[in-house]
This record gives C-alpha cells, sequence and structure tokens, in this order.
C-alpha cells in the first residue's frame, strides 16, 4: 500500500526548515543552506545536479535513501520557486532548469491555477489548487505501488501552501 512520508527533510533545533526572505539569490532563505551542509557535498546531491563526484559516507547514504521508492511528490509552492501571488507568466518552470531531480508527477500547493509543466526525466509539476486531500489524492493516484514523499515550502502560519 502506498505510503506518504517525508524524508531528508532538515530541521534546524529551533523548528526552522529553511531561512527568511526567500529570493532568486537565496532559494531556501538567509541562512538556509546552512541546514542542508550534510547534504550538499554528497553523491546523491551532485548527481541530482547533474554533477559527478560527491562523498560517499553515511550521509549519502542517508540521501540516497531520501530520494529511493517515491513516485510522486506533494511541494509547497515555495519548493517550486519565489514566485508570490498570481503567475506573471508561464516562464517560471522552477528552481532546477528543465531536469528536476523528482523523476515523477509532482504536485504543488498553491492558490493560483497553472497548466501542468512537463520537464525532462519524468517530472511533470501539476499545480493544485484545491487543497492538500486533492493533492494527496492525485499524488497517490500517480504513485502507483511506490510512496508519496511530502516536501516543504509551506511558509505562513496556518496556511497549507503560504502566500502563493
Amino acid at each position: 500500500m502506498t505510503k506518504v512520508r517525508v524524508a531528508g527533510f532538515s530541521v534546524s533545533l529551533d523548528g526552522f526548515a529553511a531561512g527568511p526572505e526567500q529570493s532568486l539569490a537565496n532559494p531556501l532563505g538567509k541562512g538556509g543552506p546552512e541546514l542542508f551542509q550534510w547534504f550538499f557535498p554528497t553523491r546523491t546531491f551532485l548527481a541530482m545536479a547533474g554533477e559527478d563526484g560527491g562523498t560517499t559516507g553515511v550521509d549519502d547514504q542517508y540521501a540516497q535513501r531520501s530520494m529511493a521508492g517515491f513516485g510522486a511528490f506533494v511541494l509547497g509552492r515555495n519548493m517550486f520557486g519565489p514566485i508570490r501571488d498570481a503567475w506573471p507568466d508561464e516562464m517560471w518552470k522552477g528552481w532546477w532548469g528543465d531536469n528536476p531531480p523528482y523523476h515523477a508527477p509532482t504536485y504543488i500547493l498553491t492558490h493560483h491555477a497553472r497548466a501542468s509543466i512537463e520537464l525532462d526525466g519524468g517530472t511533470t509539476f501539476h499545480f493544485v489548487t484545491d487543497g492538500i486531500e486533492s493533492a494527496l489524492r492525485q499524488a497517490r493516484a500517480a504513485a502507483g505501488d511506490k510512496d508519496v514523499k511530502i516536501g516543504g515550502g509551506w511558509t505562513r502560519p496556518g496556511s497549507i501552501c503560504g502566500p502563493g
């Protein structure tokens, strides 16, 4: 049976998973990259970024497991990009370029409708405006016998998908 899981999710001791003031210059917000210093040098992360090399120790083993076995993803809009409110156009296609690391259907929680975006490697971003229950239902159907991974991107307390 399909499980809904969180894996490889960094959180500071005081409960933050990203820094404030996310922007194009600071995708993880100010101070956010420090939360992922265990992940960035790993072979798994570098491969996701299209690079060779990287460490292969316990952090890489954990990183590998945190990306394995998923058939769909559910993310908050901030994990897709820094754009707030209505989409100004259809130009932005995510932080990762033409080949995002998901390689599976990925459901973005947002308050603003947008057509799905199919990218290289099997990633298709679907924008869900009718809540997390709908996103989970769609992700479970798409995942088949694999699991659904919940990612970050929720920023406003009391909101399931932040301001966007």
